[in-house]
């Protein structure tokens, strides 16, 4: 099983999100880095995932999801509507993926990330 951090604002996604969603699950889509997509395609079902509030007053990780679901076509890369549509996709060649999380636990602390990659078994996180 592997570990893996995720990055986000709170104000689009947090740790709070996840355990108030139905199911406590939240599909990790709208990801339009090649390298974090690449990322995404290695997830695999019961990985753990920290998820890292950025970009904030309090930034560190915040709490920790399990992936649910291994990677598919992130849907959004097709609807006109949405801020993630990418026209040169197509559903015969996606080229984003998304994979589902679900809430594990909140931390009782922000935890900075230079702690987390001290602790044994993280250091190449």
């Amino acid at each position: 099983m592997a570990k893996w951090l995720v990055k986000t604002e709170p104000s689009e996604c947090s740790i709070d999100d996840f355990e108030s969603a139905k199911d406590q699950t939240i599909p990790w889509d709208g990801v339009r880095n090649y390298q974090a997509r690449n990322f995404l395609q290695e997830m695999a079902e019961g990985d753990d995932v920290f998820v890292y509030h950025s970009s904030c007053k309090h930034i560190g990780v915040a709490g920790i999801v399990r992936v649910v679901t291994s990677a598919y076509p992130d849907p959004t890369q097709f609807r006109t509507d949405s801020p993630y549509y990418d026209p040169k996709s197509t559903p015969e060649k996606p080229r984003w993926q998304a994979v589902d999380m679900a809430f594990e636990k909140k931390l009782p602390r922000l935890i900075p990330l230079d702690e987390i990659k001290s602790l044994p078994g993280l250091e190449g996180l």
